[in-house]
């Protein structure tokens, strides 16, 4: 069973915060629009810590040198604070399908986020929107968690790269403020109804024939093989007679009991739902473009003249990789600190691997979570049930492979992989999948647009070109 306080990954902070930077990061065109910076250690403390580096190396003449590159409201964006953000966003930038650009469009690209992301602190800032100092703290250490760190180890490399502790805590901010303001006027007005989700995947079905499955019914109007020219004249009349009387609206499988020469008569004429594959290319030519419901013109084959109605025509399972893991937590607190559940769960697993203990007896009398009575079994997990950090190490070990000791923000783990399979998702978790996908979408267009309108309320005076100098 898996546990009650493992929350989906799409609810984890700095997994919500790093969505949002990435989205900047890899649409060039859509930088206008995006504003936040990604929360990860790694990301902010290298690229950083670079400029950080060069601008105390230039010494006092050239902070003096330092201009105003442009206004918002009564805020100022300075060179420096274009330059430094531009050589963080250089590598990540370099790596993403576009490519660097070129130093003057890189400037004109930062300098558009930060006049963004500036106009929408102060519209957060105005509208009363505050974060207090424990939401900070528990970014901070998801931060951490997520690079594997406690928050003092955290706090010690962003200091060697330059970045003080306020400094870091103040951006922390800013990103959880932005969150909170583009929650409120973004995420809580973007809605997809059912008849969304039903359409989108009806429309999905229609457009691959490879991956629908079908249920087509129909009537058969056999012709015999040595039939003359007027025989099969009167059953094509008689076929004809049929698709009116179904087009009017006569029951279909009434209709395929009485005249249909098929052996599926009985049910109704239906062929039941199957690959579209499998079905004749004859059949999937004459119901191609048709929605359910609907019925075919005549069609001829060696057999006769058929009329097909589509039944039911849908996408084909969506088949995903399951994982079966089991773990041991351990919560770090009075009695034990991090390090210390670190050394116990590496303890565990080398006595595990030199089979001198068994996994889920260690879970079972250690864990402290709601699978411990399973011996730590989480059972069966799509993608994306857990926390990235904990997915992440999954990924990486072969069925009976235990990681080392993980830290999630929940504790520390000791993870192992049982087993693989993959399953065919329900329609129902089908439908889940592509809602999702629908309201991502639609968050997508409506944050530019919102991002576009917040910026046109604000007075922007750009002075001057900003100088990277790289």
């Amino acid at each position: 069973m898996t546990p009650p306080d493992f929350k989906p990954a799409s609810r984890v902070l700095p997994q919500r915060l790093a969505f949002l930077a990435l989205a900047a990061l890899q649409t060039l065109p859509m930088a206008q629009a995006q504003g936040l910076r990604p929360l990860n250690a790694q990301s902010i403390t290298t690229p950083q810590a670079a400029a950080v580096r060069t601008e105390a190396a230039a010494g006092s003449a050239q902070r003096a040198a330092d201009f105003i590159v442009a206004i918002v409201n009564t805020e100022p964006i300075t060179n420096a604070e274009v330059r430094q953000e531009a050589q963080r966003l250089a590598p990540q930038l370099a790596q993403s399908r576009q490519g660097r650009p070129p130093d003057a469009e890189l400037a004109r690209l930062v300098l558009e986020r930060m006049i963004n992301e500036k106009a929408q602190l102060q519209l957060a800032k105005e509208s009363g929107i505050r974060v207090d100092d424990l939401a900070v703290d528990q970014a901070e250490q998801n931060v951490a968690a997520q690079n594997q760190v406690d928050v003092p180890t955290l706090r010690r490399r962003l200091s060697a790269d330059g970045i003080g502790q306020a400094q870091y805590r103040e951006q922390l901010r800013d990103q959880l403020i932005l969150i909170r303001v583009r929650e409120r006027d973004v995420d809580s007005r973007v809605r997809v109804s059912d008849l969304e989700v039903d359409q989108f995947m009806r429309e999905q079905a229609s457009a691959s024939d490879a991956n629908t499955e079908l249920n087509l019914a129909q009537i058969l109007i056999a012709v015999p093989e040595n039939a003359s020219a007027e025989q099969s004249a009167s059953l094509m009349a008689k076929a004809e007679a049929a698709l009116a009387r179904a087009r009017a609206n006569e029951d279909f499988g009434t209709l395929a009991r009485e005249l249909s020469s098929a052996a599926d008569r009985s049910n109704g004429g239906q062929m039941g739902l199957r690959s579209a594959e499998r079905y004749p290319p004859l059949f999937l030519q004459a119901i191609q473009g048709l929605a359910p419901g609907a019925v075919s013109g005549v069609v001829r084959s060696g057999a006769g003249f058929h009329i097909l109605k589509v039944v039911e025509k849908r996408a084909a399972g969506m088949s995903v990789e399951q994982t079966r893991a089991r773990h041991i937590l351990l919560r770090p607190g009075a009695q034990l600190n991090e390090a210390q559940a670190r050394d116990r769960l590496a303890d565990f697993k080398r006595r595990v691997e030199a089979g001198q203990a068994d996994f889920a007896q260690l879970a079972r009398e250690n864990s402290q979570d709601g699978s411990a009575a399973q011996g730590g079994d989480l059972g069966w997990a799509s993608p994306g049930q857990f926390v990235p950090e904990f997915e992440q190490a999954m990924a990486t070990l072969a069925p009976g492979q235990i990681a080392p000791p993980l830290v999630s923000r929940f504790g520390v783990h000791l993870i192992q992989v049982m087993e693989r399979r993959t399953s065919t998702l329900s329609l129902r978790d089908q439908q889940e999948v592509v809602r999702n996908q629908l309201r991502q979408k639609k968050l997508e267009e409506a944050f530019i647009i919102w991002a576009q309108e917040v910026r046109g309320r604000a007075y922007v005076e750009k002075r001057e070109l900003p100088q990277l100098q790289f």
